[in-house]
């Protein structure tokens, strides 16, 4: 039943209380009146290593995880897992290598760095892209899926659903980086709490429906009715390798899609350019932590879902205009808990919707205003100024992602597939500006602009390119992904694209190398940047923390290939 009873709204009003009062107190014990514009979009020294790794997690894990992951475990099984726990060890990468240049060279934002390391034709550029990819892509699914969800749980009118998540993660956002910070901690908590609850809840169901009562013996049935689901490996022949091309998810695209992600990212470094580098790594160490728990959460239960399904437990639940529609797994199990459970799952997708929202809209503001409004339409502004239109630009921003998100066919696509899509068309080339422009000095402003522009570009031309070419050729090199039509025929559909990423990327690389080669030979050019090695030593205790990460993944793909 599409219905909140009293008790799981008293549930979720406690939770609206707590991270209200809460952020209001942070707001109130933390600002200063004369506190500047980087201390409201960075809370430049203020967050602890807890607040940073809480506050990864909290906007990382939204609509996106909770309803399009959840859809893709319901689809596909375990093997989408690859995207949360090769986060992980991306995560221990970033903090070794990426954190210690962008802090000790006081980097603010993704278009200062590469202001700083290129010109400011390739900062301009790329705060514009940015913040199109962040308002069209992003902020749009967020609220488009998070409304999905909140309304396929509540039967509330989608409209209220998404006003209502946007109007409550702007109050969140408004308060600045601080507030945004440590309520993410409480959004955390109630993100995994809600999250196991409901994990239990889907797998003794399970157990339940085929008479074996127990969490373990839920798990074992699972195992035994969906064994095609828990495959962390495709092989070619199977029908969703166009989305997990085999072991492109250990050695190719897939570290590209979390580098960019996790690395280059102002929606998501923001967390840590505000700390210490000790602080930093610290909390980026714990979101690894966190990122490993992530699959239990998030697609368990679409694999419960999928079993459930199967046995038709909740068939109807699942069907939309007579098609199965995987993003409706997370939903329909929640409305098999019972009342408070219910209401307890219910504030963890709004705490994970509305999280990833102000973290996003504080990441769109803090480009438009600190490089685009101050560098281009008013270089005089006053901290108050910059502050204040930080503030309108989040607003303005929710109201865009309100309005144009029915019109993107997210529903259609499948909500994670659709992110990831679409954010791999522009991944390669930002990637390798920022990996070259970290660690070769020859690198050189026009080489990047090669790689951005013409990243995209190449990623265009690679998603058509299939229908163009010999079907033989592709299928020989490895690219080809075939579909099946009603007169036994096969057709080339198009190359994955987690190896399209990975194609782009080399030849953005090459091309770079190059360029930067023809234009600066010698690499007598400023580097732009302050980079020693010994930036990357880590703590003995980072690295007893790196090696239990990586000593657990192993052992889950070698569990689960």
């Amino acid at each position: 039943m599409h219905t909140l009873t009293n008790g799981d709204y008293i549930v979720f009003v406690i939770y609206f209380i707590i991270v209200a009062c809460y952020g209001y107190w942070v707001y109130r014990r933390k600002h200063n009146a004369d506190a500047t514009s980087k201390d409201y979009f960075l809370a430049e020294g203020s967050l602890t290593w807890w607040a940073i790794g809480a506050s990864l997690i909290a906007s990382n894990i939204s609509a996106e995880q909770m309803v399009g992951m959840s859809g893709s475990g319901f689809s596909m099984g375990l093997a989408i897992s690859a995207y949360e726990w090769m986060a992980a060890a991306t995560l221990v990468l970033v903090a070794i290598f990426f954190i210690p240049v962008y802090l000790k060279n006081r980097i603010f934002t993704m278009p200062q760095f590469l202001s700083q390391r290129y010109n400011g034709t390739v900062a301009m550029i790329m705060a514009v892209f940015w913040l199109l990819l962040y308002i069209i892509v992003n902020l749009t699914s967020i609220l488009y899926l998070g409304a999905i969800a909140v309304h396929g749980i509540s039967g509330i009118n989608f409209q209220v659903c998404i006003w209502g998540l946007a109007i409550f993660a702007v109050i969140i956002t408004l308060g600045g980086m601080k507030v945004i910070g440590y309520t993410d901690v409480i959004q955390v908590f109630f993100l995994i709490l809600g999250g196991l609850v409901t994990t239990y809840i889907a797998v003794t169901q399970v157990a339940e429906h085929f008479g074996s009562p127990g969490l373990v013996n839920g798990l074992k049935l699972m195992k035994e009715h969906a064994a095609d689901h828990f495959e962390m490996i495709f092989k070619r022949d199977n029908s969703h390798y166009a989305d997990l091309p085999g072991l492109t998810v250990l050695l190719g695209g897939l570290w590209i899609t979390n580098l960019n992600y996790w690395g280059c990212n102002q929606y998501i470094t923001q967390r840590a350019l505000g700390a210490d580098l000790k602080t930093a790594r610290s909390g980026i160490l714990f979101a690894a932590f966190l990122k490993l728990l992530m699959p239990v959460i998030v697609v368990l239960p679409g694999i419960a879902a999928f079993i459930l399904y199967k046995e038709n437990v909740f068939h109807s639940q699942m069907m939309v205009n007579g098609e199965v529609n995987p993003d409706n797994a997370y939903p329909s199990l929640l409305n098999l808990l019972p009342p408070w459970f219910k209401g307890l799952s219910f504030a963890a997708l709004t705490a994970a919707v509305v999280a990833s929202l102000a973290g996003k809209a504080n990441s769109i503001a803090t480009i438009f205003t600190l490089d685009i409004y101050k560098k281009k339409i008013k270089p005089e502004a006053t901290d108050h100024q910059l502050v204040v239109t930080g503030k309108v630009a989040v607003v303005v921003a929710m109201i865009l992602g309100i309005i144009i998100s029915p019109f993107l066919g997210i529903d259609k696509k499948g909500g994670f597939q659709f992110i990831q899509e679409y954010t791999g068309f522009v991944s390669p080339g930002i990637f390798a500006m920022f990996i070259l422009g970290f660690f070769w000095k020859k690198t050189t402003s026009n080489a990047a602009l090669f790689a951005t522009i013409g990243g995209f570009i190449m990623s265009v031309i690679f998603k058509v390119l299939p229908k163009f070419m010999d079907l033989a050729f592709l299928k020989g090199i490895g690219f080809s992904t075939l579909v099946t039509q009603s007169d036994g025929k096969t057709q080339l559909y198009e190359i994955p694209f987690l190896d399209r990423m990975g194609i782009v990327f080399v030849i953005c690389i090459i091309g770079m190398w190059i360029i930067s080669n023809i234009e600066n030979p010698r690499g007598d050019r400023s580097h732009g940047l302050e980079v020693d090695t010994k930036m990357f030593k880590v703590s003995n205790g980072f690295a007893v923390g790196a090696l239990i990460i990586g000593g657990i993944l192993t052992a889950l793909y070698t569990l689960f290939w």
